[in-house]
Parts: structure tokens; sequence; C-alpha cells
């Protein structure tokens, strides 16, 4: 029984409001598992298990995948889908909501991955949730909103730069693996896709003050369109522009011709 028979089956109606969208072309799902490397050593949570098309593909390969759905309408098609396979447990609750350290807790695993279609209207909330918890992520492979993704791992100087860039490069280091159609959902969102790889950076950016340092990378990307002067007034500007003549660049520079590892010496530095 295909992914459209099944839901037809218990009559199963897309929620605009939990921005459901599934993946129905079978080799994108395998590019996904290829490109993750699971193993049995491997815990899984995918955020978004929808019709636990991805869910069985990981779950032949991870050790355990833990799975957040926060749709109780779907419990039986998940439960369909999954009747053959005893290596995955379901929480039906929104993952935002969760204590993830403790659902966690009471498996055995050597590494912690995250591979998800997730739900695009929350996937910011999703990451930061992620990274604020420490739950020891080694990897992230997610399928985002193209749109969005290409901030994630968008180059210094382009229009995609921006605070959220730095913010995920400086725990992670970021790679496109895929675009995908908006035809290989169902139903068809408005968007195209992309799939990310997110890698825990094993050496990490030394910085004296983190909260301060992000203080210092949003005040600067306030007004996108004005520069450092106008963005950062009530910083010490000479001090700045001081540390910015070591990079031939002055306070007229915006935010998005800064790396991050400028940004660094500067707010180590004030």
């Amino acid at each position: 029984m295909n992914q459209k028979e099944l839901l037809s089956k218990y009559n199963f109606n897309f929620k605009k409001k939990y921005g459901q969208n599934f993946l129905k072309d079978k080799n994108i799902l395998h590019n996904i598992i290829n490109r993750s490397c699971i193993d049995k050593d491997t815990l899984v949570i995918e955020i978004g298990v929808g019709a636990a098309d991805l869910t069985i593909e990981i779950s032949q390969y991870a050790k355990k995948v833990l799975g957040y759905e926060i749709d109780n309408s779907l419990k039986p098609i998940i439960n369909e889908k999954l009747k053959n396979t005893n290596n995955v447990d379901i929480i039906y609750d929104d993952f935002l909501n969760r204590n993830v350290k403790d659902d966690i807790s009471k498996y055995d695993y050597n590494k912690l991955y995250v591979i998800s279609n997730l739900p695009y209207y929350i996937t910011t909330p999703i990451l930061m949730k992620i990274i604020s918890e420490k739950i020891g992520v080694e990897k992230i492979v997610i399928m985002v909103q193209k749109e969005v993704g290409d901030r994630f791992n968008a180059k210094v100087g382009t229009r995609d730069y921006s605070s959220l860039t730095i913010f995920l490069n400086y725990y992670f280091e970021i790679n496109k693996i895929m675009d995908v159609s908006r035809k290989c959902f169902l139903p068809e969102p408005k968007v195209d896709s992309i799939v990310i790889e997110m890698k825990r950076r094993k050496n990490k950016y030394v910085v004296k003050n983190e909260e301060s340092f992000f203080k210092l990378v949003k005040d600067s990307f306030t007004h996108k369109r004005k520069n450092l002067k106008n963005n950062l007034k009530n910083y010490d500007l000479s001090k700045i522009d001081s540390i910015l003549s070591k990079y031939n660049l002055n306070l007229n520079v915006r935010a998005e011709h800064l790396t991050i590892e400028q940004f660094i010496d500067i707010s180590n530095n004030l």
C-alpha cells in the first residue's frame, strides 16, 4: 500500500497549522539515509514523523529511533507502518515542549543524530532548542524550506548571510546535500526544499563570553542595510574601528561582510 492509499484508508486530512507536507519520493529518502551514515551505535531523533516513510528507512540502519509527532490523528497510520519494526519509539507531543534530555536518558547509544523533514514554520525554534539544551547531538540532517536552508550555509557578503548563519556555524560545520523540488511532496507546498547536513564542530571557536558575542552579532544585523557605525551606537566604536583596521575595514562596513572570526575578534577585545 503506497503513501496515498494508506492516508486515504484512515481518512487522514492534512493540517495546515502543522505544516504537513509528506515526502513521497523514495530516492530522496535513500539519499538522506546514505549521507547520514547511521549505524547500530546511533540513536536517531526524528521530529515530525508524519506518515513514517523516513522513520522506516532510518530504523533499518539505526540502533534506535525516537520520533516526535504532534498530530495524534496520524497514530493509526504510523502504527500500521511500524507494525514489523521493533526499534522505534514515538512520543505524541510537541517536541518544543519536551525535556529531550529526560526522553533520551533511558537509551544506550554512542552517537546521537537528528534526521528530520522539519515542519518549516518552526525550523529555527527547533534548532535553537537542540543547541540550547545541550543534548549532545553530533549530526543533524534536515530537510527545510530552501530559502531558510540557504541562510544556514550562506557565504560572507551574500544576501542570505545573517546572524542566524553565524549562530549555527558557530556550533556546526554546515553543508548542502541536495535541493528538493516541491513536486516531491504530498500535498505540494508553495516552496522548494533543501537538505542540509550539520556536523558538530570538534574544534570550537574560542569566545570569551558567548552571550556578549551573540548579542554583538545580533545587534550588528539589526538593520541589515545599515553599517556597523549605525547598528552599534551603544558600543565602543573607536575600539571596534581599531580592530576592523587590522582587516583593512572600517565602521562603514555592513555586518554581512564580516566573517565569524572577525566578529569573535571584536567580541573578545571589547
